[in-house]
């Protein structure tokens, strides 16, 4: 049977529950990202207002600004690790998360961490609308302070006023046009925006420094701020909450890593523009927030806050302009393809990319992410550090399956069948759903506490405050344990599976769909 005849043999065989067009490897004309589109690609999503308010968030609790940018820069340095070790499968064997997914928890086992990683981008996806939105209420509200005095409509539960709710709404609807609309309809703007914040963010920096009367003043530190004693400020929750705010994206890496051209494209790529730039952006946040109560007699975290009060309307118009054009595309690249893949891989024959996005959009919509952003203790403590217990056990699992347990080979036919290597029980590994299981729990009374359900015991805050790595070392080892005693033939079965001699071997043919246009 010739190659053709073999791959057409394997479409025919594909389960339609586990296959489609959108979930299906990537063909060879479609691998065309280079490293500096990977590059591209991280500064774009990294300079962002929630990059500057992860910074601004810990100097307002009372973090040294050093503490708060060498938590973020060792933080990034730390998730860099999983990112470009999830990368490896997707340029190896050209398939998305969801489908990768398939080889360590079952060809339908894999619809939890899928699912884990889907809801807390639709989380993102209605952080990032709601701060577009509110950079578009004060934008209103400098040209027309009428704004903030309309009638109240919506019960005061909801906790928003009416002109800032239909901003959320008018901006949050944009999302979801230009998404529906196509990627290739944001080319201007994925060019144009984050550069746009990029220099507003130094424009701050630099207002900040001639306002405050230079380097000394703006970047002292109260004797109150946490961390100056020690230097520990560093450690626990802050740099937990580093590495969880791209926890998402070493999860769902592969969705965009298959379209590497080589490996070496997308580890280089991404080194390049990660860390650096998450680095510059968390100083610009942390020195101008530290600088405010100098200027200003109190401290200002929230950048569209600060924009409002420096300046006149022009400025504020153009900042706020400036600020959603880049959280628009900063939100359509993180926060949609990832989760639109997942939920396209419930039901591939019903929901294909585009019901995903409308299913990520609401969800956004529903998960009241003003409240969730607003409040520096429910950012870092609620919103990241408890996501990042439940990211950090599936990590664990995946990169413990893939590089130990299989030594990164995949039979990538396999992961779009029923009956197959990866059918385990049911299509479920019960050893990867319990590993992740366990990896959870010890984190979750310190969850509770921090939720304010009951006061937490202190063990428990400890543990809690270290939550990505405890779950992704507790994970990964009751996986390896659990697949050596209840899965043996799983390790030699890998071994004997030979390693695609190029990416795309076993890529299948699917014309219709248009490779995606690279970041510029």
């Amino acid at each position: 049977m010739s190659t053709t005849e073999e791959v057409r043999a394997v479409v025919r065989s594909a389960d339609p529950s586990l296959y489609n067009r959108d979930l299906a490897p990537v063909t060879p004309s479609e691998r065309t990202w280079t490293w500096v589109h990977f590059a591209s690609l991280w500064v774009g999503m990294s300079i962002c207002i929630p990059t500057y308010t992860l910074a601004s968030s810990l100097v307002d609790r009372g973090w040294t600004w050093q503490s708060a940018v060498g938590a973020i820069v060792l933080g990034n340095l730390i998730v860099f690790l999983p990112i470009v070790l999830n990368s490896h499968a997707g340029t190896r064997y050209g398939v998305p998360f969801p489908v990768f997914s398939r080889a360590a928890f079952g060809v339908t086992g894999a619809h939890v961490p899928a699912l884990l990683r889907a809801f807390v981008a639709c989380g993102w996806f209605g952080i990032q609308a709601w701060i577009g939105g509110w950079a578009i209420y004060k934008l209103l509200e400098a040209i027309w302070p009428g704004v903030a005095q309309l009638p109240q409509i919506l019960p005061g539960w909801v906790g928003l006023g009416t002109g800032e709710a239909i901003c959320f709404l008018l901006f949050w609807a944009l999302n979801l046009a230009i998404v529906l609309r196509g990627m290739e309809s944001i080319k201007i703007l994925e060019t144009l925006g984050s550069p746009f914040l990029l220099l507003v963010g130094l424009a701050l920096l630099v207002w900040a420094y001639t306002q405050a009367g230079g380097w000394e003043p703006m970047l002292r530190n109260p004797t109150t701020a946490a961390g100056t004693a020690t230097g520990l400020g560093v450690l626990g929750a802050g740099l937990t909450s580093a590495v969880a705010f791209w926890g998402t994206m070493a999860l769902s890496i592969p969705d965009f890593s298959r379209f590497a051209k080589t490996q070496k494209d997308q580890a280089i790529g991404q080194l390049v523009g990660l860390p650096a730039t998450m680095a510059l952006f968390a100083f610009v946040g942390a020195a101008v927030t530290n600088a405010t109560p100098v200027i200003f007699g109190e401290r200002i975290s929230d950048p569209v806050l600060l924009l409002a009060r420096i300046g006149g309307p022009v400025m504020v118009v153009i900042s706020m302009i400036g600020l959603a054009v880049a959280t628009l595309t900063t939100n359509i690249a993180a926060n949609v393809v990832s989760p639109a893949n997942a939920f396209s891989n419930l039901s591939p024959s019903r929901v294909d990319f585009r019901r995903g996005a409308i299913i990520t959009a609401l969800i956004g919509l529903v998960m009241f992410p003003w409240r969730l952003y607003n409040d520096a203790a429910a950012y870092i403590f609620t919103w990241l550090i408890g996501y990042g217990a439940l990211l950090g056990p599936v990590a664990g699992v995946l990169i413990a399956d893939y590089f130990i347990v299989r030594r990164r080979r995949i039979d990538v036919d396999s992961l779009f069948v029923r009956g197959g290597e990866y059918e385990y029980s049911g299509g479920v590994n019960w050893v990867a759903i319990l590993a992740v299981v366990l990896g959870v729990l010890p984190n979750l009374p310190g969850f509770l506490g921090a939720l304010g359900v009951f006061a937490a015991p202190a063990w428990a805050t400890t543990v809690y405050e270290w939550a990505w790595f405890v779950g992704f070392a507790i994970a990964a080892i009751v996986h390896l344990i659990g697949m050596r005693t209840l899965h043996p033939l799983a390790w030699e079965t890998a071994r004997q599976i030979r390693p695609p001699a190029l990416a795309h071997t076993y890529a299948f043919p699917t014309p219709s769909r248009p490779a995606p246009k690279p970041p510029e």
